[in-house]
């Protein structure tokens, strides 16, 4: 079955889920009968949105502890939460809550950092949407796992069981440097090799972790992790808030990639990312929302505007990340810093149909001289009319589908109730 998709004057084609030709609307006519065509007016249509870091099921503490800096959010909210609520149930339900709000704003794709992974691959897989689960390690104990072999073993037997599905995928995700130690790194290493998966790590988040790695290891984390052999094409360091010229240089040298997080460093007042630096350097820089509950949007739209008029700001160079490399950043720089740029990133015949249809048809985005500056400038989330993962439709005329929106809003009620009643007690 080809369908295809007519936006304007030109028409995107795909069949069993990959992306054949984009062509005029002439030349698609002459040479393809489809089974199907969504028009699409007034629309540009673009590749699938990919979050490169987020703790999906953390949806479910949206706004438990907000205005708070991120060590006391932390050790006196998040922790003692989770360490109370923390379950399969918990992380499947948090899941599903995450994916509803993501595919309706036309994220396809994100990376995830959480725990009980089987429960976040089946709330993915119920949706349609493409995942990429970390296996995420600690050395303390949680809910979920005692210590640093028991998350990774524990990770490495979910991964088996998902090995055939073409939309789940796998990271190994040590917490950051402060929670994990240098013989785990070291195994997590070895594993990456041998499976060539990526590595998915938070880094340099605070001055206090710097400092606190100084005085433990005498090294700054980034350095740290480069002795011990990790940075590297896949490493995937997230948020990289402080960083002096040797972390940068150390970053470009290794062909290292970041996850810019914009949204949640403000917030959690963890400081401003030097980007355009990295950029400038060569670093791959992908964009990511962080969780809901550090966030409180899981909005890729938001961190694009954001992430470039931080930019311009901080540097005074009104033309630095402009939309286009904006849009580069939520798209093909996050498919490639998670090995996956052959699959997605870009509207490329051979290519899996990952795309998002966003409406420039109100008067709100009118006039439009410029359809990629105004999906970073004007366009939001809720200009997303349409999402495709592997050709099959998730979001159509702004409704989910496969989805039982009433079984959903009964499981965010009961963990709502519960969670407030912690927080009281």
């Amino acid at each position: 079955m080809r369908d295809a998709l007519l936006v304007d004057s030109s028409v995107i084609c795909y069949y069993k889920g990959r992306i054949l030709a984009i062509l005029p609307t002439g030349e698609a006519r002459a040479r393809y009968a489809p089974t199907k065509t969504t028009l699409l007016p007034d629309h540009i249509v673009i590749p699938g949105l990919i979050n490169l870091h987020t703790h999906a099921a953390m949806s479910l503490m949206r706004g438990l502890a907000d205005d708070l800096p991120l060590m006391d959010w932390l050790e006196k909210h998040i922790w003692p939460t989770e360490a109370k609520h923390l379950s399969t149930q918990f992380v499947y339900d948090g899941t599903r809550l995450a994916c509803a709000e993501m595919l309706k704003g036309g994220i396809t794709c994100f990376n995830d950092m959480y725990f009980f992974p089987d429960a976040a691959a089946t709330a993915a897989s119920e949706f349609g949407m493409r995942a990429m689960l970390g296996i995420t390690t600690l050395e303390f104990p949680t809910p979920y796992a005692s210590d640093a072999a028991d998350y990774i073993n524990k990770g490495l037997a979910v991964r088996e069981a998902w090995h055939n599905n073409p939309l789940i995928g796998f990271c190994l995700a040590p917490h950051a440097p402060y929670t994990v130690s240098d013989s785990t790194f070291e195994r997590i290493l070895t594993l990456s090799e041998q499976l060539n998966l990526p590595v998915h790590c938070h880094i340099h988040e605070t001055q206090q972790e710097i400092a606190d790695n100084l005085k433990q290891h005498k090294l700054r984390p980034l350095a740290r992790l480069h002795k011990l052999g990790i940075l590297g094409p896949n490493f995937i360091g997230v948020h990289a808030v402080h960083l002096n010229d040797d972390d940068l240089h150390l970053l470009a040298d290794t062909g290292s990639n970041i996850t810019h997080c914009p949204t949640s460093n403000l917030k959690l007042a963890s400081g401003f990312a030097p980007v355009a630096k990295m950029r400038q350097l060569g670093i791959n820089v992908g964009l990511g929302t962080d969780g809901a509950a550090s966030n409180n949007r899981l909005d890729l739209f938001g961190e694009m505007r954001l992430a470039s008029l931080l930019a311009k700001g901080l540097t005074g160079d009104a033309s630095v990340l402009p939309a286009r490399e904006m849009l580069r950043m939520a798209t093909l720089n996050a498919a490639s810093a998670l090995g996956l740029a052959d699959e997605i990133g870009s509207i490329t015949p051979g290519k899996s149909a990952d795309l998002c249809a966003v409406s420039l048809g109100e008067l709100e985005t009118r006039p439009c001289f410029d359809p990629v500056s105004h999906l970073v400038n004007v366009a939001g989330r809720e200009s997303v009319t349409h999402v495709w993962v592997a050709g099959k439709c998730c979001v159509d005329n702004k409704s989910l589908l496969q989805h039982d929106q009433n079984r959903l809003e009964s499981a965010i009620a009961l963990w709502q109730n519960s969670l407030e009643f912690r927080q009281r007690a």
